[in-house]
Protein backbone atom coordinates (compact mmCIF):
# COMPACT_ATOMS: atom_id res chain seq x y z
CA UNK A 1 0.00 0.00 0.00
CA UNK A 2 1.25 3.48 -0.92
CA UNK A 3 0.71 5.72 2.11
CA UNK A 4 1.26 8.81 -0.04
CA UNK A 5 -2.15 8.21 -1.63
CA UNK A 6 -5.67 8.18 -0.26
CA UNK A 7 -9.10 7.27 -1.67
CA UNK A 8 -11.47 10.05 -2.65
CA UNK A 9 -15.12 9.07 -2.98
CA UNK A 10 -16.77 10.33 -6.16
CA UNK A 11 -20.33 10.19 -7.50
CA UNK A 12 -20.49 10.19 -11.28
CA UNK A 13 -22.83 12.95 -12.53
CA UNK A 14 -23.53 10.95 -15.70
CA UNK A 15 -24.56 7.52 -14.39
CA UNK A 16 -24.73 8.18 -10.61
CA UNK A 17 -22.20 5.44 -9.94
CA UNK A 18 -20.18 5.79 -6.73
CA UNK A 19 -16.49 5.04 -7.11
CA UNK A 20 -13.11 5.76 -5.54
CA UNK A 21 -10.17 7.51 -7.14
CA UNK A 22 -6.71 8.07 -5.75
CA UNK A 23 -5.40 11.46 -4.65
CA UNK A 24 -1.98 12.45 -3.33
CA UNK A 25 -1.70 13.57 0.28
CA UNK A 26 -0.48 17.16 0.41
CA UNK A 27 2.06 16.18 3.07
CA UNK A 28 3.62 13.70 0.63
CA UNK A 29 4.26 16.16 -2.19
CA UNK A 30 7.96 16.88 -2.71
CA UNK A 31 8.98 19.18 -5.55
CA UNK A 32 12.24 18.50 -7.39
CA UNK A 33 12.21 21.30 -9.98
CA UNK A 34 9.95 23.35 -12.24
CA UNK A 35 10.44 23.69 -15.98
CA UNK A 36 10.10 27.03 -17.73
CA UNK A 37 6.61 26.12 -19.01
CA UNK A 38 5.56 25.55 -15.37
CA UNK A 39 5.76 21.74 -15.49
CA UNK A 40 6.70 20.50 -12.02
CA UNK A 41 8.92 17.46 -11.48
CA UNK A 42 8.37 15.62 -8.20
CA UNK A 43 10.74 13.64 -6.01
CA UNK A 44 8.04 11.19 -4.99
CA UNK A 45 4.50 10.52 -6.21
CA UNK A 46 3.26 12.87 -8.94
CA UNK A 47 -0.11 14.63 -8.35
CA UNK A 48 -0.55 15.13 -12.11
CA UNK A 49 -1.09 11.37 -12.45
CA UNK A 50 -4.38 11.71 -10.57
CA UNK A 51 -5.69 14.94 -12.06
CA UNK A 52 -8.36 13.21 -14.16
CA UNK A 53 -11.35 11.38 -12.68
CA UNK A 54 -12.66 8.43 -14.72
CA UNK A 55 -15.92 6.67 -13.94
CA UNK A 56 -15.24 2.95 -14.35
CA UNK A 57 -18.89 2.19 -15.12
CA UNK A 58 -19.79 4.67 -17.89
CA UNK A 59 -16.40 6.00 -19.02
CA UNK A 60 -17.05 9.66 -18.27
CA UNK A 61 -13.69 11.39 -17.75
CA UNK A 62 -12.75 14.96 -16.89
CA UNK A 63 -10.29 16.87 -14.75
CA UNK A 64 -11.06 17.17 -11.06
CA UNK A 65 -12.22 20.80 -11.34
CA UNK A 66 -14.47 20.06 -14.34
CA UNK A 67 -15.86 16.64 -13.44
CA UNK A 68 -19.04 17.76 -11.65
CA UNK A 69 -19.74 20.74 -13.93
CA UNK A 70 -21.12 18.72 -16.83
CA UNK A 71 -24.53 19.97 -18.05
CA UNK A 72 -27.66 17.86 -18.59
CA UNK A 73 -27.41 18.23 -22.36
CA UNK A 74 -23.78 17.08 -22.19
CA UNK A 75 -24.70 14.06 -20.06
CA UNK A 76 -26.90 12.88 -22.93
CA UNK A 77 -23.94 13.13 -25.30
CA UNK A 78 -21.80 10.94 -23.03
CA UNK A 79 -24.61 8.41 -22.68
CA UNK A 80 -25.11 8.25 -26.43
CA UNK A 81 -21.47 8.29 -27.57
CA UNK A 82 -19.29 6.89 -24.76
CA UNK A 83 -21.37 4.47 -22.69
CA UNK A 84 -22.36 2.07 -25.52
CA UNK A 85 -18.70 1.53 -26.44
CA UNK A 86 -17.24 1.58 -22.93
CA UNK A 87 -15.78 -1.55 -21.41
CA UNK A 88 -15.43 -1.42 -17.63
CA UNK A 89 -12.00 -0.12 -16.64
CA UNK A 90 -11.02 1.02 -13.17
CA UNK A 91 -8.55 3.90 -12.94
CA UNK A 92 -9.02 4.03 -9.16
CA UNK A 93 -5.81 2.24 -8.21
CA UNK A 94 -2.27 3.61 -8.13
CA UNK A 95 -1.56 4.86 -11.66
CA UNK A 96 1.49 4.31 -13.79
CA UNK A 97 2.67 7.00 -16.19
CA UNK A 98 0.97 5.16 -19.06
CA UNK A 99 -2.27 4.88 -17.07
CA UNK A 100 -2.18 8.63 -16.52
CA UNK A 101 -1.69 9.33 -20.22
CA UNK A 102 -4.69 7.13 -21.04
CA UNK A 103 -6.83 8.97 -18.48
CA UNK A 104 -5.88 12.40 -19.82
CA UNK A 105 -6.41 11.31 -23.44
CA UNK A 106 -9.87 10.07 -22.51
CA UNK A 107 -10.62 13.42 -20.89
CA UNK A 108 -9.30 15.15 -24.01
CA UNK A 109 -11.47 13.07 -26.33
CA UNK A 110 -14.59 13.71 -24.28
CA UNK A 111 -13.79 17.40 -23.81
CA UNK A 112 -13.62 17.77 -27.58
CA UNK A 113 -16.79 15.71 -27.99
CA UNK A 114 -18.62 18.07 -25.61
CA UNK A 115 -17.09 21.14 -27.27
CA UNK A 116 -15.72 22.40 -23.97
CA UNK A 117 -13.72 25.61 -23.73
CA UNK A 118 -10.42 25.75 -25.58
CA UNK A 119 -8.73 26.82 -22.35
CA UNK A 120 -9.77 23.50 -20.79
CA UNK A 121 -8.69 21.49 -23.84
CA UNK A 122 -5.39 23.37 -23.90
CA UNK A 123 -4.68 22.60 -20.26
CA UNK A 124 -5.38 18.90 -20.80
CA UNK A 125 -3.08 18.87 -23.85
CA UNK A 126 -0.37 20.63 -21.86
CA UNK A 127 -0.57 18.01 -19.11
CA UNK A 128 -0.31 15.23 -21.71
CA UNK A 129 2.76 16.93 -23.17
CA UNK A 130 4.31 17.03 -19.71
CA UNK A 131 3.56 13.34 -19.15
CA UNK A 132 5.32 12.51 -22.41
CA UNK A 133 8.23 14.67 -21.23
CA UNK A 134 8.55 12.38 -18.22
CA UNK A 135 8.78 9.49 -20.72
CA UNK A 136 11.46 11.36 -22.72
CA UNK A 137 9.23 11.09 -25.80
CA UNK A 138 10.04 14.41 -27.50
CA UNK A 139 7.94 13.80 -30.61
CA UNK A 140 4.75 13.18 -28.64
CA UNK A 141 5.57 15.99 -26.23
CA UNK A 142 5.87 18.45 -29.11
CA UNK A 143 2.69 17.12 -30.73
CA UNK A 144 0.64 17.95 -27.65
CA UNK A 145 2.46 21.22 -27.03
CA UNK A 146 1.30 22.27 -30.50
CA UNK A 147 -2.29 21.31 -29.66
CA UNK A 148 -2.06 23.23 -26.38
CA UNK A 149 -0.64 26.27 -28.17
CA UNK A 150 -3.50 26.37 -30.69
CA UNK A 151 -6.07 26.18 -27.91
CA UNK A 152 -4.40 28.80 -25.72
CA UNK A 153 -4.03 31.28 -28.58
CA UNK A 154 -7.72 30.89 -29.42
CA UNK A 155 -8.71 31.19 -25.77
CA UNK A 156 -6.61 34.33 -25.21
CA UNK A 157 -8.48 36.29 -27.86
CA UNK A 158 -11.95 34.72 -27.87
CA UNK A 159 -12.77 33.20 -24.47
CA UNK A 160 -12.93 34.04 -20.82
CA UNK A 161 -10.50 31.90 -18.82
CA UNK A 162 -9.58 31.24 -15.20
CA UNK A 163 -5.85 31.76 -15.64
CA UNK A 164 -4.41 35.26 -15.22
CA UNK A 165 -4.00 36.85 -18.66
CA UNK A 166 -0.27 37.49 -18.18
CA UNK A 167 0.30 33.85 -17.18
CA UNK A 168 -1.54 32.65 -20.27
CA UNK A 169 0.44 35.06 -22.48
CA UNK A 170 3.66 33.82 -20.86
CA UNK A 171 2.71 30.18 -21.47
CA UNK A 172 1.89 30.90 -25.11
CA UNK A 173 5.27 32.56 -25.44
CA UNK A 174 7.17 29.75 -23.76
CA UNK A 175 5.43 27.01 -25.74
CA UNK A 176 6.24 28.91 -28.93
CA UNK A 177 9.88 29.13 -27.82
CA UNK A 178 10.02 25.41 -27.11
CA UNK A 179 8.62 24.76 -30.58
CA UNK A 180 11.30 27.05 -32.08
CA UNK A 181 8.83 29.79 -33.02
CA UNK A 182 11.17 32.40 -31.58
CA UNK A 183 9.69 35.57 -33.05
CA UNK A 184 6.19 34.59 -31.92
CA UNK A 185 7.61 33.77 -28.49
CA UNK A 186 9.19 37.21 -28.20
CA UNK A 187 5.92 38.89 -29.14
CA UNK A 188 3.94 36.95 -26.55
CA UNK A 189 6.50 37.56 -23.81
CA UNK A 190 6.12 41.24 -24.67
CA UNK A 191 2.35 41.00 -24.27
CA UNK A 192 2.83 39.39 -20.87
CA UNK A 193 5.30 42.04 -19.71
CA UNK A 194 2.96 44.85 -20.74
CA UNK A 195 0.09 43.37 -18.73
CA UNK A 196 -0.29 45.47 -15.53
CA UNK A 197 -1.22 42.35 -13.56
CA UNK A 198 2.24 40.83 -13.94
CA UNK A 199 3.56 43.30 -11.36
CA UNK A 200 1.64 41.32 -8.74
CA UNK A 201 3.65 38.19 -9.51
CA UNK A 202 7.36 38.90 -9.35
CA UNK A 203 8.28 35.26 -10.01
CA UNK A 204 6.40 35.15 -13.33
CA UNK A 205 7.64 38.63 -14.25
CA UNK A 206 11.27 37.62 -13.74
CA UNK A 207 10.72 34.32 -15.56
CA UNK A 208 9.13 36.15 -18.49
CA UNK A 209 12.09 38.53 -18.77
CA UNK A 210 14.54 35.63 -18.60
CA UNK A 211 12.75 33.68 -21.31
CA UNK A 212 12.34 36.78 -23.47
CA UNK A 213 16.12 37.26 -23.38
CA UNK A 214 16.66 33.58 -24.17
CA UNK A 215 14.19 33.68 -27.08
CA UNK A 216 15.88 36.81 -28.42
CA UNK A 217 19.27 35.08 -28.36
CA UNK A 218 17.81 31.98 -30.01
CA UNK A 219 16.13 34.15 -32.65
CA UNK A 220 19.42 35.84 -33.53
CA UNK A 221 21.33 32.57 -33.47
CA UNK A 222 18.88 30.69 -35.69
CA UNK A 223 17.89 33.43 -38.10
CA UNK A 224 21.08 35.44 -38.24
CA UNK A 225 18.99 38.58 -38.24
CA UNK A 226 19.29 41.84 -36.37
CA UNK A 227 16.58 41.83 -33.70
CA UNK A 228 16.63 45.53 -32.95
CA UNK A 229 12.97 45.64 -34.01
CA UNK A 230 11.94 43.30 -31.20
CA UNK A 231 13.57 45.01 -28.24
CA UNK A 232 11.17 46.16 -25.53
Amino acid sequence: MNNELYDKKIKCPVCNNNFNTKKVRSSAIRTLKRDSDLCIHYKTVNPYFYGVFVCPKCGYAATETKFTLIKKSEISIIKENIMPKWEYKDFGSERSLDDSIKAYKLALYEGNLLNWEKSYIGNVCLKIAWLYRYKNDKDMEDKFLKHALECFEYSFSKESYEMESYVLAYLIGEINRRLHNYKEAINWFGIALKDPGIKRNRQIENLTRDQWRLASEEYKSNKGENNSDILL
